[in-house]
């Protein structure tokens, strides 16, 4: 009997893996969200029966960190192209905050590979610029006509290769939030742009010794 229920092929097609794209689900204020399945990414809450988009908050996303956990990203990653994986795998506690980046803003894929650590900077720009909401299309837009200098002048930072180059040589690039807006000054200061640009790997200590002081 046993012999016959392994050899079945109905037990057999149920015992193999799904080959669908999968959407990562979490639940925040009491409802259930969800990111949708590459490349698409769209991000949905469920009210009811029915799933309805949003553009999320930072606490939505926080939330998304503790709620998808490591077999699910894997689940999810899957179905997501070479270049984004393995730029997505070089997160951990904002992996969500990334994803939500490269869909926005997928041109921005190549020069945000090459500095990981700007990316933080570029997910919480509504905040940085102190306006009420997110501006994706400002952003492309913005890429499209300046480059990655104009990004950076965008966001508030020195639009220099110096500027790249600390970026580029954070060695965690999951930055806190809270140190995005004293790092953001700092690298106005000559002094901290000396120090940290002669450093091949900037670690958390490093940043924090920086940041600390004005993010209190």
């Amino acid at each position: 009997m046993n012999s016959l229920l392994r050899s079945s092929p109905r037990w057999s097609r149920v015992a193999q893996p799904s080959s669908l794209p999968l959407a990562l689900r979490w639940a925040h204020d009491g409802l259930l969200h969800r990111v949708t399945a590459w490349p698409e990414v769209r991000f949905e809450r469920r009210y009811g029966s029915q799933w309805i988009a949003f553009d999320p908050d930072e606490l939505t996303l926080a939330a998304a960190a503790q709620g998808c956990d490591d077999a699910a990203w894997q689940a999810y990653l899957e179905f997501v192209n070479r270049d984004a994986r393995e730029f997505l795998l070089r997160f951990a506690a904002t992996r969500m905050e990334a994803l939500q980046v490269i869909a926005r803003s997928p041109a921005l894929l190549e020069a945000l590979a090459e500095a990981p650590a700007l990316t933080a900077f570029v997910a919480s720009h509504a905040a940085l610029r102190g306006t009420a909401a997110s501006a994706w299309g400002e952003l492309n837009a913005v890429y499209e006509r300046g480059g990655i200098f104009g990004v950076l002048e965008w966001l508030g930072l020195p639009a220099s290769r110096q500027t790249l180059a600390i970026l580029r040589n954070v060695a965690q690039p999951d930055l806190p939030k809270r140190w995005l807006g004293p790092l953001r000054t700092q690298l106005w200061e000559p002094q901290t742009i000396f120090a940290l640009q002669r450093s091949p790997a900037i670690t958390e200590p490093q940043l924090a010794r920086y940041c600390h002081p004005l993010a209190a």
